[in-house]
């Protein structure tokens, strides 16, 4: 492979909802340019860029896939990204890596879901944008169809530049609005050949109607262009393209494309509009990266090959036998196999070793990489997802990827003891690949908590850490932490006295126990006068009440938010000493707090939840019936409904996440923090006690 600079190069990132024909279409852009000696398919396992087994067994991308074309004299990155929202951490990440998105929209299944939140993203990061209806050859599939949704759900300046000749099996050729030809695809064909010639006469009409609307909308966004069409005169095919072009970048207008990549039908076309519509990796906008030793100044970085080594890891792939490979975008001057560069994320020296671009499975390697391009590399020794890499003498740091916070949790267990020691290090090697794969130790309920963007991602997840790292995991509803509290005040003695023949142990304190308001946390008062108790076994009367606490008196809960006073006591001048006077705090915190009322309280949660305005009285009535609290609502950003505040019980919120994509057919979306602990109901808290008395005891032989 020759090496391209920066004016040469397109990264280009093709998303859309799941099962769109994104990997289909990757794979056939790659093999008729020359780029990929096979045309694979997703059927029998060999598409190019779903490669993983997890991807070949479920036949769908699930991993960030890269591959490149090479087409008139340009080189094509093309980033294919997961479709299924679960797994959109990767789709981001190929975003941020890209300079512009390939959208495809099945013409059999119409603007779905995915295909919106990933417009929506796209738009986001002013990245150009275009269309391309897949699977015309499909039954059911319907072009006018589809083009009206497009118009309807996402943006009203889409514009077709090729429409279809036939559709579903009949699907044979395309009408080239720029060229004014009609193109017919050679039955059977490898590689997207077509015969070209004149418009059918059939097809007049149609070629009319939708040439008019195109040279019509490219025009009115140049006066100049404008002035000469309202006088009547033709713009040229050289002029249009620069003016969609230029639209295409201030987000005015968004070309349409048709293909069929099962057949190669289109892909021809589409390599070349990729090359002349898509904006190179030397027009990029300049990016500011922080700099400095807080990082707190800012300088531009510009894709020129002169200019100190940036680039940005934008993922992780562990692969067996060879170790993790970091997959890297350069944004500014160059890097060679076997230079040494500098990690300024972690300050940190690593060393890249066999260079390579990414073809699916395969790594070619090259000697050098220009700004604006994508390669990989294996065996770095401290570099991650979201790092830096850049020069010792300049370093910098990019802006990172924001990646989705997980909604979805579970507690993991190994399987096996055997398995425990390297159920952490897996754990932790997820989530170098996927950074939405999340996990944290709880200290109170002793479990490891696993999160991520779905139950399916979870699942996949479970799968990976089995195959990779050989670890046997099991997942479960994970255990909430709930505290007890009191509501009333009272008194009482907590005497401690042992004779044992020798030395006694002797320690006699009367406490008083009150409520306090809510996450005021424990307080403990010395009122002791007279010397009744002597002052340096105070502290121990203190720590025996904590201790005691922590197993509460109804359901083995800690209790929170009561203050302790200790007014009065005895001791005995040989036999008293500190232990004595713990157990003493010990047992009279058991035998006063269950005179004081004692109650549960749960964790609850502050949800943001966002949905369309049709699915907005559901949400309310499935939120009311999780014993939220509604908060109050708001209109959301344009065209996303209404947002939702509620403060919700955490035991009501395991699996919500999959519930309110099922009730807003995936368009719901969620967030949700810690909000504090709130009194839970008496019926529900006396299921909790009956179910932890029951757990208590023993089990008979």
């Amino acid at each position: 492979m020759r090496e391209y600079g920066s004016k040469e190069i397109r990264n280009v990132a093709v998303v859309g909802h799941g099962a769109s024909g994104k990997t289909t279409l990757v794979d056939a852009l790659a093999f008729v340019s020359g780029a990929s000696k096979r045309h694979g398919n997703i059927s029998d396992g060999t598409a190019l860029t779903d490669y993983a087994p997890e991807e070949i067994e479920h036949q769908y991308s699930i991993n960030l896939g890269c591959a490149h074309a090479e087409w008139m004299d340009s080189k094509i990155n093309l980033l294919d990204t997961p479709g299924f929202l679960d797994f959109q951490g990767d789709t981001i990440a190929g975003l941020t890596a890209a300079d512009g998105a390939l959208l495809c929209i099945s013409a059999a299944a119409g603007v779905e879901v995915g295909a919106e939140k990933m417009f929506r993203a796209a738009v986001a990061r002013h990245d150009p944008v275009l269309f391309v209806v897949t699977m015309l050859d499909k039954d059911h599939a319907s072009f006018e169809r589809t083009f009206e949704q497009i118009k309807e759900r996402l943006t009203t300046r889409v514009i077709p530049v090729e429409v279809p000749l036939g559709e579903g099996p009949a699907f044979h050729g395309l009408l080239n609005l720029f060229e004014k030809t009609a193109r017919t695809f050679v039955k059977g064909t490898k590689s997207g050949e077509y015969i070209e010639g004149a418009v059918p006469a059939d097809a007049q009409a149609t070629f009319d109607r939708y040439y008019g609307e195109l040279i019509e909308t490219i025009a009115a966004g140049d006066d100049s262009l404008l002035e000469r069409y309202l006088e009547g005169a033709e713009l040229s095919r050289e002029e249009a393209m620069a003016a969609m072009k230029e639209a295409m970048k201030r987000g005015e207008v968004f070309p349409l494309f048709c293909c069929a990549a099962g057949l190669t039908y289109g892909t021809r076309e589409l390599l070349t509009k990729i090359v002349e519509l898509m904006p190179t990796a030397y027009e990029m906008e300049e990016l500011h990266a922080f700099t400095g030793a807080e990082g707190n100044k800012t300088v531009e970085i510009h894709a020129q090959p002169d200019a100190p080594l940036t680039a940005l890891v934008f993922k992780t792939v562990a692969e067996p036998h060879v170790g993790d490979v970091s997959y890297f975008r350069v944004f500014s001057g160059t890097v060679a196999s076997g230079q040494e560069v500098y990690n300024a994320t972690r300050d940190h020296v690593e060393k890249m070793g066999h260079l390579a671009v990414p073809q699916g499975r395969e790594r070619i390697e090259v000697p050098r990489l220009q700004p604006g391009d994508i390669g990989c590399v294996a065996k770095l020794r401290n570099t991650h997802t979201n790092d830096t890499l850049s020069t010792r003498d300049h370093p910098v740091r990019l802006p990172g990827i924001e990646f989705p916070e997980p909604v979805v949790h579970f507690a993991v267990h190994a399987a096996t003891r055997a398995d425990e020691d390297k159920l952490q290090a897996g754990l932790h090697r997820l989530h170098d690949e996927d950074p939405t794969f999340e996990m944290h130790y709880n200290n109170e309920t002793h479990e490891t908590i696993v999160a991520g963007m779905g139950e399916r991602h979870l699942e996949v997840s479970m799968g990976r850490l089995t195959r990779k790292f050989g670890v046997l995991a099991e997942l479960t509803p994970p255990r909430i932490a709930y505290r007890e509290t009191i509501t009333a005040t009272a008194s009482g003695q907590g005497r401690h006295k042992k004779q044992s023949g020798g030395r006694g142990q002797f320690g006699d304190c009367w406490v008083r126990l009150s409520p306090r308001s809510r996450g005021a946390g424990y307080r403990f008062d010395n009122a002791i006068v007279g010397g009744s108790i002597p002052g340096k076994f105070i502290p121990a009367v203190d720590r025996g009440v904590q201790e005691a606490s922590v197993r509460g008196v109804l359901a083995g809960y800690p209790m929170v938010d009561f203050a302790c006073e200790c007014y009065d006591g005895s001791s005995h001048s040989v036999d008293s000493n500190e232990m004595s006077f713990k157990m003493s705090g010990i047992l009279a915190f058991k035998n006063v707090a269950p005179q004081c009322r004692p109650v549960v309280l749960e964790p609850v949660d502050h949800v943001v939840v966002t949905t369309p305005d049709q699915y907005l009285g559901d949400v309310l009535v499935d939120l009311s019936g999780r014993r939220g609290g509604i908060v109050g609502t708001e209109p959301a950003a344009e065209g996303l409904g209404t947002c939702i505040r509620a403060v919700v019980p955490h035991a009501e919120l395991h699996l919500y996440a999959t519930h309110l994509s099922s009730l807003t057919h995936g368009r719901g979306t969620l967030s949700r923090r810690f909000e504090g602990y709130e009194l839970m109901p008496t019926e529900a808290a006396q299921k909790l006690i009956a179910t932890s008395k029951r757990a208590e005891e023993p089990v008979e032989a």
